[in-house]
């Protein structure tokens, strides 16, 4: 019953922006037989003051508190009304809406109307009783105040640090007004977490940083998100920027220098603009106080850390296929651990003492290396894995000399090559010369060693057979000359002292070995066992038993053949 009371006695009307007192309540029909005084003591006394002021206090922040923070409603005026008996029977409170809410908030301005709101409740509602003003202080205080730091003190921290100083005069309005509060009884003068505003202003350092790193990491994530990993043509084309260092300077986007080699690699666009952005953090830093320079210190790791939060799952479908976008995440990766690794060597000396034992980013280099060569590997093992598919077509190259059996073999050896030549061309253009030539070769051995070992393992072959084998190895070796070419330039221009062309075929061990399978298919038996005898099949990788099976799979059994068998297993005894 004493809980209506009061919600009869203070009445809200959002559509006139009126809120009314009323002192003299009613009580079955009988007008002004209980005052509101009494009902708030008779609260007081059972115990139950915060329950009747509670549905008043979120009355009061709903339709008062709201409009005066967020949209700049002002106070008009503030009646009381007396009857005959001069004895106060009524007050209200006027809140004039504006159509124009003002875009820069003054802080002393919304502090004032807010303490006009609170004198009216003072006065009015708790009829200036400290115990009861203090209640109603701690059923407002906290919405009022997260009010006013979302609507209005958050807002007015500066955008760049040249303008902390002016932040000043609203630290000290809102020191004033929580003063003024205080003294009021609205909330405690002794518990400091009433003093939200007051500590949240002089923390302004702190919330300056963390919008800018707020800022900075969904710059991070944006430019993450909107690049769409694809290289102009010209970059991939002969004589492109990497080729040319007089004229890289003009494809900065996408051409970087490697701080720990001594070449260029092709980037993304979102890895140069991601290391811009973490450069301009730090320099940043430098200039910072200790507080804020921590803040940048940890929006710069993120911002590192979003690209792999971020890229893999944006191009998870480009990473399940052989594509230029895969390598140049690849790349991107690398560069990424190598500027990494400099960061220290570079800012160190001049981050704040504080930082400077604390600046870690030696740490997250690791992570970018391990994603660049699972990446490559990746893109390796579907190379192998497509040319693996197309070898199986051949069945094992089995029964040559017939024409649909040669035509289907051909077409393997032809998607081989188309393969290779794709992989070349994806390849090549982006990839560092010693990564290229690396990958090259576990491409090319994985197709040699293949091919050499179906071949070797046909336990039959007619005359004709062994001539349309030699075919088709001739056949591929001659169509992957400009790939083989490619390859043989990097491994010059690495070792262009040292360099032979017996480098490439240690490079691809496989390769000596399938060229002398070609030969072997239509060498004479005798010279066959000489070159086992001589200990030359054995530097190129052939087996014993491989030897063996090979010559009785050419030649009929014959007194010359089991000799020459004899002779391959007797060597050296």
């Amino acid at each position: 019953m004493l809980v209506k009371f009061v919600e009869n006695a203070v009445q809200f009307e959002p559509d006139s922006s009126i809120v009314r007192v009323k002192y003299r309540l009613s009580v079955d029909g009988i007008a002004g037989v209980v005052d509101l005084h009494s009902v708030l003591d008779s609260m007081e006394v059972i115990g139950i003051l915060d329950y009747g002021f509670a549905k008043v206090a979120d009355q009061m922040i709903k339709h008062v508190i709201i409009p005066v923070v967020k949209k700049g409603s002002s106070i008009s005026s503030m009646e009381d009304l007396k009857d005959v008996s001069k004895e106060m029977t009524e007050a209200i409170l006027k809140i004039l809406s504006t159509s124009n809410p003002m875009v820069d908030v003054d802080g002393e301005i919304i502090y004032s109307r807010i303490i006009q709101v609170i004198n009216f409740v003072c006065k009015c509602i708790c009829f200036e009783n400290p115990s009861w003003i203090r209640c109603f202080g701690r059923l407002t205080w906290p919405r009022i105040s997260e009010l006013v730091i979302s609507n209005f003190l958050s807002k007015a921290v500066p955008e760049d640090a040249s303008k902390l100083a002016g932040f000043q005069k609203i630290i000290k309005d809102t020191y004033e007004f929580e003063t003024a509060l205080k003294e009021m009884a609205f909330i405690s003068a002794s518990d400091s977490t009433d003093q939200k505003l007051s500590n949240f202003a002089e923390n302004v350092e702190l919330h300056f940083a963390s919008r800018k790193k707020i800022e900075i990491l969904a710059k991070a994530r944006n430019l993450l998100l909107q690049c769409d990993f694809t290289i102009p043509q010209e970059y991939t084309r002969k004589g492109h920027p990497m080729k040319n260092s007089g004229t890289a300077v003009n494809y900065y986007e996408h051409v970087v220098d490697l701080l720990f080699l001594s070449e260029r690699c092709l980037v993304s666009k979102a890895a140069t603009q991601l290391m811009d952005l973490v450069h301009q953090t730090l320099k940043d830093i430098c200039l910072s106080s200790p507080r804020v320079a921590l803040e940048f210190y940890h929006a710069a790791r993120d911002a590192i850390l979003l690209y792999e939060a971020v890229v893999p799952v944006k191009l998870e479908r480009q990473l399940d296929g052989v594509n230029q976008v895969a390598v140049l995440m690849h790349n991107d990766c690398f560069y990424l651990s190598q500027e990494i690794l400099g960061l220290a060597f570079e800012y160190r000396s001049d981050f704040p003492i504080s930082i400077k034992e604390h600046a870690v980013f030696v740490d997250l280099a690791p992570r970018f290396q391990v994603m660049a060569e699972e990446i490559l590997q990746r893109q390796i093992q579907l190379v192998i894995s497509n040319l693996k598919e197309a070898i199986d077509g051949a069945d094992g190259f089995q029964n040559t000399h017939q024409v649909q059996q040669f035509e289907s073999a051909k077409f393997s050896i032809d998607q081989v090559v188309f393969i290779l030549e794709k992989v070349h061309i994806i390849w090549e253009p982006l990839l560092l010369p010693s990564t290229y030539k690396k990958s090259l070769c576990m491409v090319l051995e994985s197709v040699f060693a293949r091919v050499t070992k179906d071949i070797l393992l046909l336990d039959d072959m007619a005359a004709e057979e062994t001539l349309q084998l030699q075919r088709l190895i001739h056949l591929m070796l001659e169509s992957i000359s400009s790939l083989m070419e490619s390859l043989s330039t990097v491994i010059q221009k690495e070792r262009p002292e040292e360099y032979h062309t017996s480098l490439v075929d240690d490079l691809i061990p496989s390769l000596r070995k399938i060229r002398k399978v070609a030969e072997l298919l239509d060498m004479p038996l005798k010279s066959i066992t000489t070159a086992w005898e001589s200990g030359e099949l054995i530097s190129i990788g052939f087996t014993m038993l491989e030897v063996k099976d090979f010559i009785k799979a050419i030649f009929t059994d014959s007194p010359l053949r089991k000799e020459c068998l004899w002779r391959i297993e007797n060597v050296g005894l």
